[in-house]
């Protein structure tokens, strides 16, 4: 029994020493996640919320005051070009229409009959010139018959009269042929003053059917099937009769933060999700960047707003589905979100953001020592870096700052352009561990540790 209790006071003794030797070696060390530096391909996403919109739509409004007496399409109907979509109550504008056509018949009865009165008038100058030229040659010979002592006196004057009526008669008919004409262009003039009204008559029958002006989908009808509509004045918008969306091309209008919207360019290319359609992505572009900042708590742009209250801001981006997708299902107004890729590089050096951090090389420490986090002094000098695991000369693994400059930023990945090469071992945590780290400290890798994020309250 003595034996055995001396067997296990030996092997508690034993376990302590181990145990002892294990601290000892280890005190002095700090514990660190590391990873090696490598390649790899980086795009930098910025992403914005907003809602599906077609890139043309218009409301159809009502172009004149009346009844709405039939619709002929209703909501979520395809239509096209040119496709009667509603009827308003169209009596008086029908009637005017008729009366006038009804008056344009009577003017242009009235100028055929002016015209025949014309061709009159020509027949009875032709008449006139006639006898005028018979009369003349009467005259004639009657000058020379009475010069000559053959003629009576009595019969000359009978002769001359004759001439001089024939004239009177000549002057008659063509004054009547001036007046015929007068009486066919006056015709004619109020004829056309006619057709005009005529035309004004039609327009205004024509205002009473609502037209599609181009192809697309009845997105809202908030008029129903006989409501009186009415049109705008000055500054009272009219009845809207309903919403016409062209769908062939399909845009999300999204707001981009202030801080993101100067890398956003016109061509960048896009992914577009939609809450409405969980699992699904659509590819699409940039076609507009807002060049007017929008208040995030009113929507206004901020030369519209007069209000001096510093706020976040918006900017406004317009994404356009690219075409030959399943987008039968989109609809415009869906919630959506289009994520945008600023920027794209491939088999670029680069670390896990959790690994850049800001540190004063003129910091310093005893060797193996980790010092309380403190705050810079005025003359602290902070340049931004990462800490790298190598060994000493004594083959322990110490910290080592180094300098690094950074691209373009990933979502956990950063672009190093220049201080680093591939495959160094980088200490990448844990987070409260980088923040007080020193150049030279003794390092010990256990990748076991939770690399607690930025922020978080591990």
């Amino acid at each position: 029994m003595k034996k055995i209790l001396l067997i296990g006071l030996a092997v508690v003794v034993t376990a302590v020493l181990v145990v002892v030797f294990i601290v000892k070696q280890q005190s002095g060390y700090t514990k660190v996640v590391t990873a090696k530096l490598q390649r790899a391909d980086l795009s930098t996403v910025i992403s914005g919320t907003g809602q599906i919109k077609p890139s043309t739509y218009v409301n159809v409004g009502a172009n004149v005051m009346g009844r709405v007496t039939h619709f002929y399409v209703k909501e979520g109907d395809s239509v096209k070009k040119g496709e009667v979509l509603a009827q308003i109550e169209n009596v008086q504008q029908a009637a005017n229409v008729t009366g006038q056509e009804a008056a344009i018949a009577a003017a242009k009865t009235d100028i055929s009959s002016y015209i025949a009165a014309e061709k009159t008038a020509e027949a009875n100058v032709q008449h006139a010139q006639a006898d005028l030229e018979q009369k003349k040659l009467d005259w004639d010979r009657a000058q020379s018959l009475y010069k000559d002592g053959i003629l009576s006196k009595q019969d000359f004057d009978a002769k001359k009269a004759a001439y001089d009526l024939d004239v009177a008669s000549l002057a008659q008919a063509v004054a009547g042929l001036n007046q015929a004409k007068a009486n066919t262009a006056s015709a004619r003039g109020h004829l056309g003053t006619q057709v005009a009204t005529l035309r004004a008559n039609q327009d205004m029958l024509d205002k009473t059917i609502a037209i599609a002006p181009f192809s697309g989908i009845v997105t809202n009808m908030p008029v129903k099937e006989g409501e009186t509509v009415v049109t705008g004045i000055q500054n009272t918008a009219g009845s809207t009769l309903m919403t016409l969306a062209d769908m062939s091309v399909i845009t999300a209008e999204v707001k981009v933060d202030e801080t993101d919207i100067v890398n956003v360019q016109d061509g960048q290319p896009a992914e577009v999700t939609v809450d409405a359609l969980p699992g699904k992505t659509f590819k699409g572009h940039v076609t507009l960047v807002g060049d007017q900042a929008l208040l995030r708590s009113t929507g206004l742009a901020t030369s519209q707003s007069t209000s001096g209250t510093e706020e976040a801001k918006d900017f406004k981006v317009v994404v356009t589905i690219d075409p030959g997708q399943d987008d039968d299902a989109l609809r415009p107004g869906l919630s959506t979100t289009a994520k945008i890729t600023t920027a794209h590089k491939a088999g670029v050096l680069s670390l896990p953001i959790q690994a850049l951090t800001m540190y004063d090389p003129k910091a310093s420490t005893a060797p193996g020592k980790v010092e309380a986090a403190s705050m810079p002094s005025a003359k602290s000098t902070l340049v931004q870096g990462v800490f790298v695991a190598q060994k000493d000369a004594h083959g322990k693994l110490r910290a080592k700052f180094i300098p690094v400059t950074t691209g373009i930023t990933g979502s956990t990945d950063i672009e190093v352009l220049s201080g680093l090469t591939e495959g160094q071992t980088i200490v990448t945590g844990p987070y409260k561990t980088l923040r007080v780290l020193k150049d030279g400290a003794l390092l010990k890798q256990d990748n076991s540790i939770p690399n607690a994020p930025p922020g978080s309250n591990n």
